[in-house]
């Protein structure tokens, strides 16, 4: 048990040998890896999105596939097909890129909106259907989407449908000076990458999975949650606020964090600290709110501001 414990603070240390002076992405990213949700990065080139995930696949010694998506990817690409076998003279399913542990979906929002769509049933599911019959996702399963916020030329902005079977939304951002400075130094002579070591298997995420949800969430806290999501409903700058799901994946993130703070319960401190990264990309702001510039993450800032836990 106590080596469980440990396990999330060695893949985010075990990640940050490659990733430089960016930890609290790395455990955002461990985070909802343990709370059993996708991820969507977005942010510019060349920041480290794909070495992030790439390096967690590596931790975890979990079988990792890399989805380029461009216009001209199709659904099959995504969940796979079925061929005509002519000795057998029947149907064989060949497995799509999608069967793998973890999916790193570069630039997903490059694809047409029809490839996008292919992906909502693994998200949701952990499954695929093609022809009518159902092929089940190897666990544990992840998907880390990345999206580039700057280049909108032939892209397809991903629906809300999309968005919101994403647990989090995070962006890595550009290291400070003095971590640009040691990222040439560590990498001037070899990749860290190259000699990354597995710290963790498929069965201890699945293991902790199940501890993550064994997490005590009180009344209060869900109260807190349910108060905090049905707030963004009613908030005069919000054209659609957040669904139940979105209530759902801050009561299990929250829990996460509870286990990699070494908690067996869930704190306000826990819902407050997740809250953005949850919620903000599920906010459909009105025309008003986007001609003042006002973002996703003040709104949820100034509903957390108004929002307080109930004393009993």
């Amino acid at each position: 048990m106590a080596e469980l414990r440990n396990l999330p603070t060695k893949l985010i240390d075990n990640i940050g040998k490659v990733i430089i002076g960016k930890r609290d992405a790395i455990e955002l990213v461990v985070t909802a890896l343990l709370a059993d949700g996708h991820i969507l990065i977005e942010d510019v080139p060349g920041i480290g999105k794909t070495s992030m995930v790439s390096a967690l696949a590596k931790s975890l010694g979990l079988s990792f596939k890399r989805i380029q998506f461009t216009p001209d990817i199709l659904p099959s690409d995504i969940t796979g097909f079925s061929m005509y076998n002519m000795k057998t003279g029947e149907f064989e399913y060949r497995p799509g890129n999608v069967m793998s542990n973890i999916i790193l979906a570069d630039e997903i929002n490059r694809t047409s909106p029809k490839t996008q769509a292919s992906m909502l049933e693994v998200m949701e599911e952990r499954q695929v259907t093609v022809d009518g019959v159902t092929y089940k996702i190897p666990d544990p399963f992840m998907v880390l989407a990345t999206q580039n916020p700057v280049e909108y030329l032939g892209t397809y902005p991903l629906p809300e449908a999309q968005l919101d079977r994403f647990l989090m939304k995070i962006s890595i951002g550009y290291p400070m000076f003095a971590m640009e400075k040691k990222i040439l130094e560590i990498y001037r002579e070899s990749d860290p990458m190259d000699s990354l070591e597995q710290v963790a298997g498929a069965e201890d995420i699945i293991e902790i999975r199940k501890q993550v949800r064994a997490i005590t969430v009180n009344e209060r806290i869900n109260d807190y949650i349910v108060r905090i999501v049905a707030a963004t409903r009613v908030n005069r700058q919000v054209k659609l606020g957040c669904s139940p799901r979105a209530a759902l994946f801050l009561m299990k993130a929250s829990q996460s964090r509870a286990f990699m703070e070494g908690r067996t319960y869930v704190t306000p401190d826990d819902v407050k600290s997740l809250a953005a990264y949850v919620l903000g990309h599920r906010l459909v702001l009105n025309q008003e709110a986007r001609i003042k510039g006002i973002s996703s993450m003040k709104i949820i800032e100034e509903v957390l501001s108004e929002i307080s836990i109930q004393v009993k």
